[in-house]
């Protein structure tokens, strides 16, 4: 099976061990992982921020780029659900509404993925961890993914899983939310930080980087004793 990589603009400037470990997992799964050099930013930031006509030069990009794709995967929940919102964007232009369409219909997040397209749950992984999972506002109340990655876990050998309290709440990133509305966004991560403490947990797992990203850059000023993973390096993990 032929998989096109969809790396998001997060992995490729900030956590690059995430694209790592999403290609040695989809490769150790079978399939065949390429990377089309020509993707760009999805759009979401200019998007989301009121700037429809100016996202969409990046969008037609990503159309392009992506179009001889057989599946295109992703490591986050929010970028593949951006492609999913291409058709309705592009609905007053049959051509790339065409497109989009195609697009749309053969993005997959990773974790929905392994389990609905690949039909795995267990990857073989082991982790010797106490351990919590952060939901992700796009992937599981837009995209509509939510019970595969609890599947993919629950088989992790060695895994300690604690449920997090209140794990519907927003961590407060937003992506551009967190730099308009700082201070909100503040509050919001150390109600969620106080969440992550209470399961005394010693890995918080996500599957949307900027999340993790935004929780861990707290963690972190806090000077929790927490590690932060995304599911697909614990998923990676032998």
């Amino acid at each position: 099976m032929k998989v096109s990589l969809f790396i998001t603009c997060l992995v490729d400037m900030f956590q690059s061990n995430v694209g790592k470990a999403t290609v040695e997992l989809l490769e150790r799964l079978g399939c065949e992982v390429d990377f089309p050099e020509g993707q760009i930013c999805c759009g979401q930031p200019a998007y989301n921020s009121g700037y429809v006509k100016d996202s969409k030069k990046a969008m037609r990009r990503m159309i392009e780029t992506f179009e001889s794709a057989e599946y295109v995967v992703s490591p986050s929940g929010s970028c593949a659900f951006m492609f999913k919102e291409y058709p309705h964007l592009f609905r007053d232009e049959p051509v790339w509404a065409e497109k989009a369409q195609r697009l749309a219909d053969k993005t997959y997040e990773l974790t929905d993925f392994i389990v609905n397209v690949l039909k795995v749950e267990d990857v073989g992984a082991t982790l010797e961890k106490k351990a919590t999972y952060h939901t992700s506002c796009h992937m599981t109340r837009l995209l509509g993914v939510t019970d595969a990655p609890m599947k993919l876990l629950r088989h992790v050998k060695g895994l300690e899983f604690t449920p997090l309290p209140r794990k519907h709440d927003c961590c407060g990133f937003g992506g551009t939310f967190s730099v308009k509305m700082s201070q909100i966004s503040e509050q919001m991560v150390d109600e969620k930080v106080a969440c992550v403490e209470e399961t005394a947990a010693d890995v918080l797992i996500g599957a949307d980087c900027g999340c993790l990203m935004n929780i861990g850059g707290r963690i972190g000023r806090k000077n929790k004793p927490i590690e932060v993973m995304h599911i697909a390096e614990v998923l990676n993990s032998r």
